[in-house]
């Protein structure tokens, strides 16, 4: 008689807590048994009892419980909580960010300083290409591909090979699929993503960068040198060594040096996000040819030397 009841106490079908629809992520430990996990089910009102658990476990195979992460909730029945536990771990996923204008070597670093690589792996199959490329990439390496995004990666299971075509579907998803169709008859994709880098490094303000790419396009496409200083950084082991920057920036030898070289730089010199890309794709006509930063990163163009060189004193910019 007192078998029934206590089979009338477990109801493996009733709600541990009505209406508490609470997410609790319960982790279950490795080599863990339903029987062992009872006085934990309990604390976070998971179970109505420890006997009572262990009662409905033993005519419902626990087996399969499997160690990881798992969402439930106290509004469950034992029954579904059981079957949350035999169900897939939710995934230790963590947010890993690409700034925008990181280089390749910036994102190795940041890679390996998390632990999840060796430093260098990164560095050599972006710049080899040595990945599954979702679309044709003529550019040397993958410079300026590698979508700048916060990326949830789990890291057990990290491999820098499909983190990086990740990366390159996302670039395809936010920007090319969108923007395929309006690449002008005169600049090939790469010419765009080359472009994006250097307005990400040169203007600080978004709503600035299609005038800036309209200056940058005119010289190009008047032969002139584009002038951009952040290239000339773009070798350099620190962006902000100033004393080996100068040196890059007096060498004719250096290929990424627009000051004194003509065209584009060989790649791009970072990896834009989307507002640098639409505006090297929709530049905006203006009567400036200079252009520069005040000391609060405001914007100011010129449409000859005599009106740059007016700007550059009145803001003290040399």
């Amino acid at each position: 008689m007192w078998i029934l009841s206590l089979l009338a106490c477990v109801d493996g079908d009733a709600p541990i807590v009505p209406g508490d629809t609470t997410e609790i992520v319960f982790e279950v430990p490795k080599g863990a048994t339903g029987k062992g996990l009872g006085d934990e089910l309990v604390s976070q009102k998971l179970a109505p009892s420890e006997w009572q658990w262990k009662w409905f476990i033993r005519s419902n195979d626990a087996s399969c419980i499997k160690a990881g992460k798992h969402a439930v909730s106290p509004g469950m029945s034992m029954r579904q909580v059981l079957e949350s536990l035999c169900g897939a771990p939710i995934p230790d996923d963590e947010p890993f960010t690409v700034v925008e204008g990181w280089r390749i070597r910036d994102i190795d670093e940041a890679l390996a300083a998390k632990g999840w690589i060796t430093a260098g792996d990164y560095i050599k199959l972006a710049e080899s290409k040595a990945v599954d490329m979702p679309f044709e990439i003529s550019s040397p390496t993958l410079e300026g591909y590698l979508y700048p995004e916060t990326y949830m990666v789990e890291p057990a299971r990290f491999s820098t090979k499909a983190f990086i075509e990740r990366q390159l579907t996302t670039f395809q998803e936010r920007f090319l699929s969108k923007h395929k169709d309006q690449l002008p008859a005169n600049r090939d994709l790469n010419a765009i993503v080359v472009m994006a880098s250097m307005l990400e490094r040169e203007e600080p303000n978004p709503e600035n960068r299609p005038i800036v790419a309209g200056i940058l396009w005119k010289r190009l496409d008047n032969s002139w040198n584009l002038g951009v200083d952040a290239t000339s950084r773009y070798t350099l082991a620190d962006w902000n060594d100033r004393k080996a920057f100068l040196v890059n920036l007096r060498d004719p030898h250096e290929p990424y040096n627009s000051r004194l070289r003509p065209g584009l730089p060989p790649t791009a010199i970072g990896n834009p996000a989307l507002p640098s890309l639409e505006a090297a794709l929709a530049p905006v006509e203006s009567e400036y040819w200079y252009y520069l930063h005040d000391s609060s990163k405001g914007f100011h163009g010129g449409k000859d030397v005599a009106e740059h060189e007016a700007n550059r004193k009145k803001y003290d910019v040399w």
